[in-house]
């Protein structure tokens, strides 16, 4: 027989251990309740709980006491700390030091009733099933384990690092480990929407609220509701909106453009750029609070060049990949082009190794891909980015210099050609003309 769900209420205030015990009741979850700190950790030691919810105040010490307490003995049960309204600080702290999430007084019934509800998913995890990182390097061995922390919490994560690297796929993996894994996953990509459509396309809009506007549309936050809801290179938001978007984050609800309510939104907040934002805030150019707010945790991941033994592992699964998705035969690769591969340096990360490796797909003869299908900036000549010797020809050199220009804005822009074109400073149809006459071009594409 199935026991049902068990919750420690902890609250030093009848009134609210009540409210809680009726709330829990009526989701069939039956409740411990204590008032301090003593009689919880006591109850701890004699029960395993499914979830606890504490307040931040106990007469006998701070709520955060009992969440290191949990993390250190009871790590499989997650704690949610209830906070005074507007204390948005304390909150961030209790997520810092391991809570799964927080609720504020006075106590919304429906946003509790959410919270719970992920919580008690916890002990079903996606695991392995979902996306995931390929090597078995010490950096990855710690960033995988690090995600598998993170995806028991409900607290905003961060995800840093250089352009390629994969914080898009970090982030799917987290989603997909943690308990809202059934729901949406919704990445937007922040740098890639024009700056007077953003607002609309993350908040919605009403029919009529601006011109184009011919009927109600919700937003992307709507969108991940139950979810997660991944902002890509964060960076390039306007100032005017990142004041929005913290409010969203901070009270769970959005207003659409035109209307006069707020709809109410359940959704965890992953974030990325490969931008130092720290900086971006020092020089005015992003806002500390919204940079404070997002950054409750930080995840690094390592770029390339920092986990050469993963290099092997990773070309052997996109060359497998890519010839399954082109129903062609998995090429090999010669001595001479692996050990090419081991002497770059990836500035672009991950995904350059897959355009790399895609493009040599394309250009090689049979089944053996040469150093001359890799088209490596600096292969098999001049050093990339070193002046060329005296009796090298100036076009070929030149060629390269922008081959490598235009691959670079490419890889930041995620192939966006558009993006690109306005980044390099030329117009699209100059970038087309470019592309083609250096072999960048991909067949179907316009």
């Amino acid at each position: 027989m199935t026991r049902s769900p068990l919750a420690l209420v902890v609250d030093d205030e009848p009134d609210i251990r009540e409210l809680l015990e009726i709330t829990l009741a009526r989701m069939g979850i039956e409740c411990q309740v204590a008032a301090d700190l003593g009689t919880a950790r006591r109850a701890l030691e004699r029960t395993r709980f499914d979830i606890c919810l504490t307040d931040m105040r106990l007469p006998d010490g701070d709520g955060l006491d009992l969440v290191a307490h949990i993390q250190r003995n009871h790590a499989n049960t997650p704690v949610a700390v209830i906070t005074a309204h507007g204390s948005m600080e304390s909150a961030i702290q209790a997520l810092k030091s391991g809570a799964f999430d927080f609720v504020t007084k006075p106590v919304d019934l429906q946003g509790l009733r959410r919270l719970v509800e992920i919580a008690l998913k916890l002990g079903d995890p996606a695991g392995e099933t979902g996306p995931r990182l390929i090597g078995e390097s010490a950096a990855m061995r710690q960033t995988r384990a690090t995600i598998a922390k993170l995806a028991r919490s409900q607290a905003p994560v961060y995800i840093s690092g250089e352009s390629g690297v994969g914080k898009e796929l970090v982030a799917r993996m987290i989603h997909a480990q943690g308990p809202r894994a059934a729901q949406p996953f919704v990445p937007v990509n922040c740098g890639a929407i024009p700056g007077d459509l953003i607002e609309s396309e993350l908040f919605g809009h009403k029919k009529g609220s601006f011109t184009g506007a011919v009927a109600d549309k919700p937003g992307l936050f709507q969108a991940a509701h139950g979810g997660t809801l991944f902002l890509d290179e964060l960076a390039e938001l306007p100032l005017q909106l990142q004041v929005k978007l913290l409010r969203a984050i901070q009270e769970k609800s959005v207003r659409p453009i035109g209307s006069q309510a707020e709809v109410v939104v359940d959704v965890r907040v992953l974030s990325a750029t490969h931008k130092d934002l720290a900086a971006l805030v020092q020089r005015g150019e992003f806002r500390q609070d919204l940079f404070y707010r997002i950054n409750v945790i930080e995840l690094r991941v390592p770029p390339l060049r920092d986990r050469g033994e993963d290099l092997a592992p990773l070309t052997d699964h996109i060359l497998g990949r890519l010839a399954a998705e082109s129903g062609t035969a998995r090429p090999r690769l010669q001595a001479e082009a692996e050990r090419a591969l081991r002497d770059y340096a990836f500035p672009g990360n991950v995904r350059e190794l897959e355009n790399i490796l895609e493009r040599a797909m394309t250009l090689c003869e049979g089944d053996v891909i040469r150093v001359a299908d890799l088209q490596l900036p600096g292969a098999g000549g001049t050093p990339a980015g070193a002046p060329p010797a005296a009796n090298v020809p100036l076009a070929p050199y030149l060629d390269e210099l922008e081959r490598q220009r235009i691959l670079a804005a490419l890889e930041r822009t995620r192939w966006n050609r558009t993006a690109a074109a306005r980044l390099l400073g030329i117009s699209f149809r100059a970038l087309r003309y470019r592309l083609a006459k250096l072999g960048l071009d991909r067949p179907g594409e316009e």
